[in-house]
């Protein structure tokens, strides 16, 4: 069962779609990569690998525009708008893309996982970060967190981007009431270990939340796993069945 909703979001300054698959079970919000779009991985048959878990009603599936990564090699967008959207991106998450899961799941306080790769991890581990008032786990494959190399001009100087980027504000976090939440959260990281992978990613956001007391793990998955989707194909399968 797939549905797609589309709305305007004054957040974003945005039409946005969101598209579920699935009629009952966990929910899963997957956000694509760069550029990408909610569709993404039906294209590229995450869905396909998906069905086993999704007709069987444990997970449902959603997913939702690339709203401000598809931006981020714009050279004609400036650095301080893109990061502007880049936080605004997280808020439109937390305040209406979760409600609207919550609302299809008929549950208000549901807890929901977050997936991702390459930039579509980055976007996940800052919104487990960001709220984890909501989200629960994260499964982060081929992360992409320091996303200066990037985008010229969005940095951790920005205080948008400041509040966006784990790897800027987690060293700052003191003790407050949403370390505390993101102490009860796990999060995984995995990475393979063949062509345009970046493992050492994985393992300073893990030095980062180990400092901080969150639980998670990295899991390295060796030279045949390209930054690509047959890798991340096998990946999600495997670790929504963990979760």
């Amino acid at each position: 069962m797939k549905e797609t909703t589309r709305w305007y979001s004054e957040r974003v300054q945005h039409d946005v779609q969101l598209v579920r698959w699935g009629h009952m079970g966990k929910p899963v919000l997957i956000f694509p990569t760069a550029g990408g779009d909610a569709e993404e991985i039906e294209r590229f048959l995450m869905i396909k690998v998906l069905e086993p878990l999704i007709s069987s009603g444990r997970i449902k599936v959603y997913s939702i525009d690339s709203i401000a990564a598809a931006m981020w090699g714009d050279t004609d967008v400036p650095g301080t708008h893109k990061a502007w959207v880049q936080n605004q991106f997280g808020h439109f998450i937390r305040r209406e893309v979760v409600p609207a899961i919550r609302n299809d799941c008929r549950d208000p306080e549901i807890g929901i996982t977050v997936a991702g790769a390459s930039i579509g991890a980055f976007n996940a581990m800052s919104s487990i970060c960001r709220f984890p008032d909501v989200f629960e786990r994260a499964i982060c494959m081929s992360g992409t967190y320091d996303v200066n190399r990037f985008i010229k001009g969005l940095n951790g100087t920005t205080l948008d981007f400041y509040f966006s980027s784990p790897l800027h504000f987690l060293p700052n976090l003191g003790e407050c009431e949403q370390l505390t939440q993101l102490r009860d959260r796990f999060i995984v990281m995995c990475h393979g270990g063949g062509q345009w992978e970046d493992p050492e990613q994985d393992w300073r956001m893990a030095s980062l939340l180990g400092t901080k007391g969150v639980p998670n793990r990295v899991d390295p998955w060796g030279p045949d796993y390209d930054h690509d989707w047959p890798t991340w194909r096998a990946m999600l399968p495997h670790y929504l069945e963990e979760l």
